[in-house]
């Protein structure tokens, strides 16, 4: 039998052991749980689907997780798609498909409260390589502590505000702010979400502080090609609290569901139950849901996927749904298509839902119809009163305002938003 290198991460959470991260030199990656950490039912919660009251958390916590090249889709969510892993393989001098070497420079600053540190090849233990026979340890995997990780497509950076100006690239610092740059594909991104952003903090949705900002006032940003516009968009971190990480996962995370894959497979009801079912307060986490839902309608938001929902937990044990994120009027770049990026009562079209699709939503998520609907009365009153006003007065660029508009009149009758006189 050939002898084969692997290199280990050490995976923590909150200081607590979760467990070992190999990664061999033919590309296999193997993931085991301590287990301390596997038996202590009081350990902070990693995933939902591994916290003890989820079906199958033992079991799923007793086998190996084994993916060849990619991680375990739970680990794979963590990294960025993209122009920006693009960057970043290069960067490494891998493959951009290579994860493991992708995970092991980033594992300073990823998103939640996930810390992972690198194995000394004398230190590996040998109950994680018992499942191989002929191995030689080593360290070639990059040296944590100056990345970073934000999942998504788009080029966007932890970064760390200080008086106005935002710093990229401090290995000893936490990033506090994300920042989107510009993209070179479409016009006016960042006017785009920040306008849609306020707006549904208009209608009543919990967002954290957002900033649209000057590019001068990036510093250490890589060479990026970036368009004639001058303005970023930038998002506090709801999983940062001054030096304090918040531990957090998005739904595909939970699903375990590559990022290729977050337009596929559940729909909005099973969010919805697993909602109901596993969060801190259910009924308000369910509402909270069901107001992002309609928002996303009424700002033509097609991008509310699974990587755009996501679980925080302020207590370490048990989530909340987090603050939204990535909310864009879609329909402004993408001309003619009109759907949500999951189903709704088994449809997508935003023309074709209506009062009674959200109806059979909240049977089917175990809510009652009354409690639902009275946050979607409050969602539409708010976005009726104020929406026609401040969109005038919005950042977002004029021919996208206009679509906007045209597309409050094509909704269904309950939901039309009438421009302002």
């Amino acid at each position: 039998m050939r002898n084969e290198a692997v290199e280990m991460l050490r995976l923590e959470l909150h200081g607590s052991r979760v467990g070992y991260l190999a990664g061999y030199r033919s590309g296999r990656n193997v993931m085991v749980f301590d287990e301390a950490w596997r038996l202590d039912d009081s350990r902070p919660t990693l995933s939902l689907t591994l916290h003890p009251d989820f079906p199958r958390a033992a079991e799923l916590m007793q086998t190996p997780w084994i993916r060849q090249q990619r991680l375990h889709p739970w680990f794979s969510n963590l990294l960025p798609e993209g122009a920006l892993r693009e960057w970043l393989a290069q960067r490494l001098k891998v493959h951009p498909d290579n994860e493991f070497p992708l995970l092991a420079s980033l594992g300073h600053d990823l998103p939640g409260a996930l810390r992972v540190f690198p194995v000394l090849p004398d230190e590996m233990p040998d109950w994680v390589l018992s499942h191989r026979r002929s191995i030689t340890p080593v360290r070639r995997v990059a040296e944590v502590g100056g990345g970073f990780s934000l999942a998504g497509v788009q080029m966007k950076f932890s970064m760390r505000e200080r008086d106005g100006r935002f710093h990229f690239g401090h290995a000893d610092e936490l990033g506090d702010w994300i920042v989107k740059t510009p993209s070179t594909r479409h016009p006016q991104v960042p006017e785009n979400e920040a306008t849609a952003m306020w707006l549904a903090q208009s209608a009543g949705v919990e967002i954290p502080e957002i900033r649209l900002i000057p590019l001068s006032a990036l510093e250490g940003l890589p060479t990026i090609n970036l368009p004639d516009e001058q303005l970023a968009y930038a998002i506090r971190r709801f999983d940062r609290e001054g030096e304090q990480r918040i531990h957090a996962e998005d739904m595909a995370q939970i699903m375990f569901r590559y990022p290729h894959e977050k337009y596929a497979g559940p729909s909005y009801e099973r969010l919805g139950r697993l909602l109901r079912e596993f969060t801190a307060d259910g009924l308000a986490n369910v509402q909270a849901f069901a107001r992002r839902l309609l928002v996303d309608i009424l700002l033509a938001n097609g991008d509310a996927h699974l990587k755009n929902w996501s679980l925080l937990y302020p207590n370490r044990r048990t989530p909340r749904l987090a603050p939204a994120y990535d909310i864009v009027t879609t329909l402004a770049y993408l001309e003619g298509d009109h759907q949500l990026a999951l189903n709704l009562n088994g449809k997508k079209d935003w023309y074709r839902l209506g009062e009674e699709d959200f109806r059979r939503w909240s049977e089917r998520v175990g809510i009652a119809w009354p409690a639902i609907r009275t946050v979607l009365d409050d969602t539409l009153e708010r976005a009726r009163a104020q929406w026609p006003g401040q969109l005038g007065d919005m950042p977002m660029a004029e021919g996208h305002k206009a679509i906007l508009r045209q597309h409050w009149r094509n909704l269904a009758p309950e939901w039309r938003i009438a421009p302002a006189r």
